[in-house]
């Protein structure tokens, strides 16, 4: 047996190995694509490598059964590969990286509900990053004198199959924003920048990522490039803690990055971000799986650590597709599926999940939360509040069951928590509500430029970040635009179809009526006003038909990742921008 394990082992190393080199050479390619600037091959590529890990795992499944063959579901033999995996992987940064794919495979293998130590790796009270000591490889630039010589310093470091366009003046503007940002810091205001050597990609950009040094602090440092028709500039420079957590948010594609290992970027982007989970780095970072080992070792440390606490309701309406609940002291929410929806809803559980499918493959535009699929958890019947329990025993039957004291759910998804916007409105000032309804204006817009119609606009359906950013979460009638019919409401032929309770026209499930949005939202008058002026041109149906016909031919929207103000010289608006 142990000669056996040991071949296993390595050949499941070498496998994960396999995926990472061609993961690599996916990722590889993202330099081409911005200095080409081949923006559908960069979202071609994004889908290509979200879609390599269950690949590889396909192929090294394949294989396993074939050699192991009946005895594939041998514990005691998986138990002894674990062990001969350990050894194999024990001096690798990665390592965790690869324990993750082990334990994918012993979970298709044995279809294993909860944890099972005995054949998986666990480890519940590590942190991933803990043995790291390998610093990530970096530029450093001492700052003597002149700011901007080190900034021309910088982009001379990293070169491009592109000419930098005006770099004199690029770096000049990051000195002059510098001075204007740093006032209160010391006379030397910056004595050190490091930058990693790695460049990251992302959409049309590419971004510098580091950290500035002052004589007795540091700040984050971002610079972020634009291919133009006259060669790359600096578009921004973010130096906000809030704009760099914004870049690495939840609410966006992960990014291209060349790196040769990912936990020490990890670490070093901790020091940047230090409230921000280890599982969301990991996971904008293009390793999802890991995110969502990382993610699920997190919370249940956490749910060990408050074992008196119960699961219940997350705030906001009950939906009539997806049950959500939430544990009070941790930032995320468990979203399960019904058995049945109620009337008008008419979407399918498999159509429901092809709409969250269609956003882990898209350009989240910064408006859409990132959910991750887990299959059988197991938790304690006893942590759920009695009356969560018996509407999830009830309405979701076919994804949850009771196993003696525990309850195991065969199928959920799990996102970030956000504040529901119908009920931030009424929780917070004047000022800030209409600033908000603004926002949610504007993510419409965001999403409809890239190519999502969130199908349903009601303000339950989409909630408020932390940096008090509109983001949509409800994905059971989500659409993408150019698939939707949009027209105006017909007018009615007399006085019996004006007083028809309910539509006297037909409907077909493509309709979509801009005219009608407003009318639901329940906002007051004040804030409808505020919605309607500043961005009334999303209710009339020829804004819609205009974007449609973009779309269709081909053209790009971007929506940036920072605000503005931190743009060193913005250029014309976008019109699609309102």
């Amino acid at each position: 047996m142990q000669v056996l394990s040991q071949g296993v082992a390595a050949k499941i190393r070498d496998g994960f190995a396999d995926y990472h080199a061609r993961f690599a050479a996916i990722t590889r390619r993202a330099k081409r694509r911005f200095e080409t600037r081949d923006a559908a091959g960069m979202r071609a590529d994004l889908i290509e490598r979200i879609e390599l890990y269950d690949v590889c795992v396909g192929q090294m499944q394949r294989w396993l059964e074939h050699v192991l063959g009946e005895h594939s579901q041998d514990g005691l033999l998986w138990s002894s590969i674990r062990d001969a995996y350990a050894q194999a992987v024990a001096d690798l940064l990665d390592q965790e990286l690869y324990k993750t794919f082990y334990n994918t495979l012993t979970r298709r293998f044995f279809r294993t509900q909860g944890v099972d130590p005995a054949i998986e790796f666990v480890a519940l009270d590590i942190e991933p990053t803990d043995h790291i000591t390998h610093p990530v490889a970096r530029h450093s630039y001492a700052v003597q004198g002149d700011l901007a010589a080190v900034f021309e310093r910088v982009l001379q470091g990293y070169r491009f199959a592109v000419p930098w366009a005006h770099p004199e003046r690029c770096a000049e503007a990051m000195a002059r924003a510098v001075r204007e940002r740093f006032t209160h810091w010391s006379a030397t205001q910056f004595v050190q920048i490091e930058l990693l050597e790695t460049v990251f990609y992302r959409e049309q950009r590419a971004y510098l990522v580091g950290r500035a040094f002052g004589e007795y602090r540091h700040t984050p440092l971002a610079l972020a490039l634009e291919n133009g028709p006259e060669g790359i500039v600096v578009d921004a420079l973010l130096t906000d803690r809030d704009h760099i957590a914004q870049l690495f948010g939840y609410t966006r594609s992960h990014f291209f990055a060349d790196l040769p290992t990912v936990g020490d970027a990890v670490v070093f982007l901790r020091s940047l971000l230090p409230h921000k989970p280890v599982d969301e780095l990991y996971t904008v970072l293009g390793r999802a799986k890991q995110g969502k080992t990382e993610r699920y070792r997190a919370f249940f440390r956490h749910l060990t650590q408050h074992p008196d606490e119960q699961f219940v309701h997350a705030d906001g309406e009950r939906g009539m597709v997806m049950l959500v609940f939430t544990l009070p002291s941790w930032p995320l929410v468990f979203k399960l599926i019904r058995d049945r929806f109620a009337y008008p809803k008419e979407t399918a559980r498999e159509e429901v999940m092809a709409k969250y499918r269609i956003v882990s493959h898209h350009d989240r535009a910064g408006r859409l939360v990132d959910a991750q699929e887990f299959r059988f958890l197991r938790f304690a019947r006893r942590q759920f509040a009695p009356e969560l329990l018996e509407e999830l025993l009830s309405s979701c039957a076919g994804s949850v069951r009771v196993e003696g004291e525990d309850l195991v759910i065969a199928h959920c998804y799990l996102e970030r928590r956000l504040r529901p916007l119908n009920l931030y409105l009424k929780e917070v000032s004047r000022e800030d509500a209409l600033r908000a309804v603004i926002d949610y204006g504007q993510a419409i817009r965001d999403l409809a430029r890239s190519d999502i119609f969130p199908g349903d606009l009601l303000l339950k359906n989409f909630g408020v970040t932390r940096n008090h950013r509109a983001i949509f979460y409800d994905y059971d009638e989500l659409a993408l635009v150019r698939d939707c019919c949009f027209k105006r409401l017909p007018q009615a032929r007399n006085d019996e179809d004006e007083m028809r309770h309910g539509a006297w026209y037909y409907v077909d499930p493509a309709d979509v009526f801009p005219e009608e949005f407003p009318r639901f939202l329940g906002l007051s008058p004040e804030q409808h006003e505020t919605l309607v002026r500043v961005h009334g041109d999303i209710f009339d149906v020829a804004w819609w038909h205009a974007l449609q016909e973009s779309l269709r031919r081909g053209d790009t929207y971007e929506v940036m990742p920072y605000p503005d103000a931190v743009r060193l010289n913005p250029g014309e608006r976008d019109p699609a921008a309102g």
